[in-house]
């Protein structure tokens, strides 16, 4: 005789569901923004491919403006994350500028999609997403700059002159995103000579550092 045994499932609340379809409608964007920009998607076929009727989507976001600035906050938030974990682990700019490449370089090539939308979207289509990616990016290099005061030869420097660095980081590394996006050839050599020229670029700015007065 074989015993059975009754399992029983747990009901899944209102606002589980709730928060299901929002993902939903959210990864739907993400597969279709693979083929396009964001202003050419509409709203009907967003939904449609979330598997919803579309009067349901007004119940997770007000607009498609909300939905992009939604998938905007998204893309940078892990960013920021894993990023302020590599910075925060050593105490050297070698060793800090080692471990932001090859951490920006593992979510790049993870996230390939949230990458595409935002260097496509920061200078054109939607104005309410393009303005939520300089928002973003603005608190990424503002985040820079309070951790660079833990390097040694920085923590004499003004507020102005760490914001100052800190922008020329993140334009440094926006630009190692754009070279992995656009690679012609997808190998490890090409890789690495990419993550080469990203160090060498924060390099660079660090040699500065020395003989840089701040006032």
């Amino acid at each position: 005789m074989v015993d059975t045994v009754n399992t029983v499932t747990e009901p899944v609340s209102r606002q589980e569901r709730k928060q299901r379809t929002r993902q939903s409608l959210l990864d739907a964007a993400w597969e279709l923004l693979a083929v396009r920009s964001f202003d050419a998607l509409s709203l009907r076929e967003v939904a449609k491919r979330a598997g919803i009727v579309p009067t349901a989507f007004y119940r997770h976001f007000s607009s498609m403006e909300e939905l992009g600035v939604t998938l905007v906050e998204q893309s940078m938030r892990t960013l920021r994350g894993m990023i302020r974990e590599a910075r925060t682990r050593p105490t050297q700019p070698s060793e800090m500028i080692r471990a932001s490449v090859h951490t920006l370089y593992e979510h790049v090539r993870a996230h390939e999609d949230h990458f595409r939308f935002l260097t496509r979207e920061r200078y054109g289509g939607n104005e309410q997403v393009a303005r939520a990616i300089a928002v973003e990016l603005k608190l990424f290099s503002s985040e820079l700059a309070i951790d660079l005061v833990r390097l040694e030869n920085l923590r004499e420097w003004n507020s102005d002159d760490l914001h100052m660095m800190a922008d020329l980081i993140v334009t440094a590394m926006l630009a190692t995103v754009l070279d992995l996006l656009e690679a012609r050839t997808r190998d490890k050599d090409t890789d690495q000579a990419i993550k080469t020229v990203a160090e060498k670029r924060l390099r660079l700015i660090f040699l500065g550092v020395p003989h840089w007065r701040s006032s």
